[in-house]
């Protein structure tokens, strides 16, 4: 059965500079950032309501990209809003966190879900680094050395103490403790060979994002490899594929929305060397002021045959789907809502919900 989580950044809804970082101040508007704010809970609720297997929230700073600086305070406050999904932080920035107070945090959105915590590990970008002054070279160990904190604060019974390279504690023995054991599933990005080894042999799901299905194949193969050489086997649900989305009535529709779009709108966070490397003008970055329908309709046709975005009719936007599940394996797509195009959006969650998750969990 393949999964679908809804992934809402809690994008700043109004128009800003995006390729300012860190964007003043002076750009903020609090009334714009509540709005946001309540249209991100508003398209959580409504996915739960359909059916979404998980929601999906991160961790970013300094930008209106996302309003999510603790994706752990987003995800408390998702106990209340969703009954149903499991809630997937993916995730905090493990190697600029005090690895103990993640654990502990994880561990309350667990009780407080009652089991339905997904807990991601991730590593962040360099920018992230810049914003909590961690040198970024360290990151990798620090990253290991916290996974390994983490799991032990998630499953030592008795008090510890942990006298790491970049981590020393004296006492530890966390409370409340997960409701899931021995803990909740963990999942990390495994785009390079670094890190799917690494997840590999740790017993950590693989996550793929901001890349495209050839590129993802290719490592996930490598990670299924390493995990056999580590003695178990990853299962579909062990895969999880980030891809943005738009479904409406037809595909004509949906189109026509995609193209329609404001100059520089992304669908999702950029990734300008992959951008640069796959097209020439990069994925809704280039400006569509003077150019046809029919040159931002192959750009979109592009993007979908490279699995970077899910667009079409139900049935279309089942057929994508049902590639990304047939060639990579994965068992969970987490579905970006990079853009907000009002009751339209609101639509494609229903559409999606409606009439292709049904199907969905029938591969």
């Amino acid at each position: 059965m393949m999964k679908a989580s809804l992934f809402c950044s809690a994008k700043y809804a109004a128009p800003v500079p995006d390729d300012v970082w860190p964007l003043p101040g002076t750009y903020y508007s609090p009334d714009v950032a509540v709005r946001s704010m309540q249209t991100t809970f508003d398209q959580f609720r409504l996915a739960d309501e359909y059916g979404f297997d998980w929601v999906t929230c991160a961790e970013h700073h300094f930008s209106p990209m996302s309003l999510t600086p603790n994706p752990m305070v987003m995800a408390g406050a998702l106990c209340q809003v969703v009954r149903r999904a499991k809630i997937a932080v993916l995730g905090p920035t493990i190697p600029i966190l005090n690895p103990v107070r993640v654990a502990e945090e994880f561990a309350m959105i667990d009780v407080m879900s009652n089991g339905r915590l997904v807990a991601g590990m991730m590593r962040g970008t360099g920018n992230e680094y810049v914003t909590y002054n961690i040198n970024p070279s360290e990151s990798r160990e620090r990253f290991a050395e916290a996974v390994a904190l983490i799991r032990r604060c998630w499953t030592e019974l008795e008090p510890f103490g942990w006298e790491g390279k970049y981590y020393q504690n004296r006492t530890v023995s966390i409370w409340p403790r997960p409701v899931q054991y021995p803990h909740p599933p963990m999942f990390m990005s495994t785009s390079s060979p670094e890190a799917a080894e690494f997840a590999a042999r740790n017993g950590i799901g693989a996550g793929f994002a901001f890349t495209t299905v050839p590129l993802a194949k290719k490592s996930v193969t490598h990670y299924r490899e390493c995990a056999r050489a580590a003695g178990w086997e990853p299962t579909p649900d062990n895969v999880i594929y980030r891809a943005a989305f738009h479904v409406a009535e037809t595909d004509e529709q949906a189109f026509a929305d995609m193209a329609t779009l404001p100059p520089r709108v992304s669908l999702t966070n950029k990734n300008k060397a992959l951008s640069e490397a796959v097209t020439k003008s990069g994925y809704f970055g280039s400006d569509y002021a003077g150019q046809t329908t029919r040159n931002a309709t192959r750009e979109l046709a592009e993007r979908i045959e490279l699995g970077q975005i899910v667009v079409g009719s139900p049935e279309t936007a089942l057929k994508q789907v049902r590639r990304i599940h047939d060639e990579l394996g994965a068992g969970i797509i987490d579905l970006v809502v990079g853009v907000q195009l009002g009751d339209r959006t609101m639509r494609s969650i229903e559409l999606f919900g409606s009439k292709v998750l049904p199907r969905m969990h029938e591969f």
